[in-house]
């Protein structure tokens, strides 16, 4: 019989990430809520389309801060979705090397573009 060496007690706390995998979760994450999101916002949409009592209540529903600022946490993780997107797009198709150092220099960069483009979806938003 082969005995495997497993371990007994995992601690999660004490693990470390590298960036690399932390941008390959947070795209997963963002894919996610943003599938969530377009059913919520059709909704929304199909409201607003639907009457002028429906258009102004989409607009009650749009004009508070929650709600914002739930928008504005959807639209970033639309944002990082896509920069992740294009990043393995980028690799997939060679004009990215697929090493590690290089894959860490692009999830910085993503992180980055995100956060950037994150504050001017906000300043839309607001």
């Amino acid at each position: 019989m082969v005995k495997k060496q497993r371990p007994i007690n995992l601690q999660l706390q004490t693990i470390h990430f590298p960036i690399t995998a932390i941008a390959s979760i947070l795209h997963r994450v963002s894919g996610v809520i943003t599938f969530i999101a377009v059913g919520i916002l059709l909704w929304l949409l199909g409201l607003s389309l639907s009457s002028l009592e429906g258009f102004q209540y989409a607009t009650e529903i749009m004009g508070s801060f929650f709600i914002k600022f739930i928008i504005w946490g959807v639209l970033t993780a639309l944002i990082y979705h896509i920069c992740g997107g294009i990043r393995h797009m980028l690799m997939d198709f060679g004009f990215i090397d697929e090493s590690l150092s290089v894959g860490r220099i692009s999830a910085i960069v993503a992180f980055i573009i995100t956060a950037i483009l994150s504050i001017l979806a906000g300043v839309f938003v607001w």
